[in-house]
C-alpha cells in the first residue's frame, strides 16, 4: 500500500482563491478593505522572510496589509505602545507580532495586549479560554489549517482515535481540542510519554508537531492511518551541498508504505498556515464590521 499524498499547498491555494473572493465583496459591504497589521521586531532572517510572504498574499487576497518594522533594540514598552494603536485603529482587523522576539522582551506580556478580537493568530489566553469552553475563538493557524486537511480527507471524526505527539500552545493542545470538538478520542504524547511507539500505534489519526526530524518511524505507525506532519526540520548538508533536506518529524518513505494518507514536507501543512491566516483576518474583518459571514469560507 502507498498512501495517499495530502496536497496541503493546492487545498491552501483554493482556500486563499476563496478568501479574496470574500474579501472583494466585504470591501463593497464596508468601504473598505480586511486589513491585518504585521509586527516585525530584529532582523532574523527567517523571520523577514515569513513576514514578506504574509505581506504578499495579503495583497493577493483582497486586503490591506500593513507592515511595521521595527530594530532589534525596540524597547517592550514602545513595542506595546503600537499594539494599543493597532488595536484601536478601525483600518486593522488583525494584528500579528511575529515571533520569536528578542530575549528582552516578554511574548506573553504583548500577546497578552493584543485585543482578543484582532488576535488572528488565536494565541491570546482568552482565544485558547474560548476554544477550551467551546465558545467562538480564533484558533492557532497550524491547528487550524491541520484540521481542515484531516476533515477533507476523512470527513467525520467521530469516534477515531487520535494522538498528538507534541503539547505546546501553538499546535499541541489547540489541535488536541479540535480533535475533542470533532468527537475523536484524544491522547496528547510527548517526548515523557512511556512507550510512545504503542501509544501511536492506536491512531487512525496522528499529528505530529515535536520538532524533530523524522521521529515517527514507520513500525509506530497503525496500517492505514491519517498522518499530519507538521514538523519541518532541516537535516545536516550532505557532502558537495549547501543546505541538508527540509524533512518533517515523520520518515516519511517509510511512512508512505504503511500509512493511509500523509502530508508531505514541503508542501504539506506549512501552506496552511498562512491561508488560515487570511481566512481569520477575514472573519474578524466581518466581526469588527458588524457584517454576516453568511457561510463559512470553508
Amino acid at each position: 500500500m502507498t498512501a495517499q499524498i495530502i496536497d496541503g499547498k493546492a487545498f491552501a491555494a483554493r482556500l486563499r482563491e476563496r478568501v479574496g473572493e470574500f474579501a472583494a465583496s466585504f470591501a463593497e459591504k464596508a468601504g473598505r478593505k480586511p486589513g491585518l497589521a504585521v509586527v516585525l521586531v530584529g532582523e532574523d532572517p527567517a523571520s523577514q522572510v515569513y513576514v514578506r510572504s504574509k505581506g504578499k498574499a495579503t495583497i493577493e487576497a483582497n486586503m490591506e496589509s500593513f507592515e511595521h518594522r521595527l530594530p532589534d533594540d525596540t524597547e517592550e514598552a514602545g513595542l506595546l505602545a503600537l499594539v494599543e494603536e493597532l488595536n484601536a485603529d478601525p483600518a486593522i482587523d488583525g494584528i500579528l507580532v511575529q515571533l520569536p522576539l528578542p530575549d528582552h522582551i516578554n511574548e506573553q506580556a504583548v500577546i497578552a495586549a493584543i485585543a482578543p478580537d484582532k488576535d488572528v493568530d488565536g494565541f491570546h489566553v482568552i482565544n485558547a479560554g474560548r476554544l477550551a469552553v467551546g465558545q467562538r475563538s480564533f484558533v492557532p493557524c497550524t491547528p487550524l489549517g491541520c484540521m481542515m486537511l484531516l476533515t477533507d480527507r476523512l470527513g467525520d471524526l467521530s469516534g477515531l482515535e487520535a494522538v498528538v505527539i507534541g503539547r505546546s500552545n501553538i499546535v499541541g493542545k489547540p489541535m488536541a481540542q479540535l480533535l475533542l470538538d470533532a468527537n475523536a478520542t484524544v491522547t496528547i504524547a510527548h517526548s515523557r510519554t512511556k512507550n510512545l511507539p504503542d501509544v501511536v500505534r492506536r491512531a487512525d489519526i496522528v499529528v505530529a508537531a515535536v520538532g524533530r526530524a523524522e521521529m515517527v518511524q514507520p513500525d509506530w505507525l497503525k496500517e492505514g492511518a491519517t498522518v499530519i506532519d507538521v514538523g519541518i526540520n532541516r537535516l545536516p548538508p550532505e557532502p558537495g551541498k549547501e543546505k541538508g533536506r527540509l524533512v518533517g518529524d515523520v520518515d516519511f518513505a517509510g511512512a508512505q508504505q504503511r500509512a493511509g494518507a500523509i502530508t508531505p514536507v514541503p508542501g504539506g501543512v506549512g501552506p496552511m498556515t498562512i491561508a488560515v491566516l487570511l481566512r481569520n483576518t477575514l472573519v474578524a474583518a466581518h466581526r469588527n464590521a458588524g457584517i454576516d459571514l453568511s457561510e463559512d469560507v470553508v
